[in-house]
């Protein structure tokens, strides 16, 4: 059975997206994506060079015919410097698939949810196919929704902490209320977070400063890779019902003499 990941008129194999910042060199970016097994990667177009032929380029590392990118507005903390982003990475690399990210401080890099829905608005009006990084709120996230956005991606916990999700109630409310992919995005510390994200019933995963920042962080993609693809499987599979009761694991009962 075939378990393709859909985000508006695109599909995708893999249900890991990878950031392809903090790394090493694009060298070391390279590996990490093809060890996570992904088939798109964030790129922040502020920081990741993809237009100065004069220096390395992540195109010649990570081809965008086989792997797609996702062009995100990381850094920008209002609308205006939002769209002009993400309307010169259209006009650069013809991505019209982005991820909107509008953030409010750069204390806990929270986002700006009234600046987000105004860009996002416009980016729709401008036929933009939009993903947008959210707070963890089901009433933002359906208004988010109800404008036509093709993806929402509430955080688990603040950009880069590691935290995981310590508001695991939230995505799943979100979830449950969601016709379109819900993505958790920023917080994913460890593989088992990743699980526990695609547990929950999530549609995928980004992550990057997990990988990026682990000792090893080819090995942490592999392990990405794996604890998505079984966080998937163990939803699917239908979880049973948690119980503050023992029970039984046989259905007789034990005669004492």
């Amino acid at each position: 059975m075939k378990d393709i990941f859909k985000v508006g008129k695109y599909k995708f194999k893999s249900r890991l997206i990878v950031g392809t910042g903090k790394y090493k060199n694009f060298t070391e970016t390279a590996k990490a994506v093809k060890a996570s097994g992904a088939d798109m990667v964030t790129v922040a177009v502020r920081r990741v060079n993809v237009t100065n032929k004069k220096e390395p380029l992540l195109m010649d590392y990570i081809n965008p015919k086989k792997i797609r990118y996702l062009p995100n507005t990381a850094g920008c903390f209002s609308s205006e410097d939002a769209l002009r982003v993400l309307r010169l990475a259209r006009d650069s690399g013809g991505w019209n698939l982005v991820k909107l990210e509008v953030l409010g401080d750069q204390e806990t890099l929270y986002p700006n949810m009234k600046e987000t829905l105004k860009c996002a608005e416009i980016l729709i009006k401008e036929k933009f196919d939009v993903m947008v990084y959210c707070s963890d709120d089901p009433i933002a996230c359906k208004q988010l929704e109800e404008i036509g956005v093709v993806a929402v991606m509430p955080l688990g916990s603040l950009i880069g902490s590691g935290y995981g999700i310590p508001n695991k109630n939230n995505i799943k409310l979100i979830k449950k209320r969601s016709k379109i992919p819900v993505i958790v995005d920023a917080g994913i510390g460890c593989a088992s977070d990743a699980g526990i994200a695609m547990e929950l019933g999530c549609d995928g995963v980004l992550v990057n400063s997990a990988i990026a920042k682990a000792t090893k962080p080819i090995l942490m993609a592999e392990a990405m890779k794996l604890a998505v693809e079984a966080g998937r499987k163990s939803y699917l599979s239908g979880i049973m019902e948690k119980s503050f009761a023992a029970k039984n694991s046989t259905t007789h009962k034990r005669k004492i003499k």
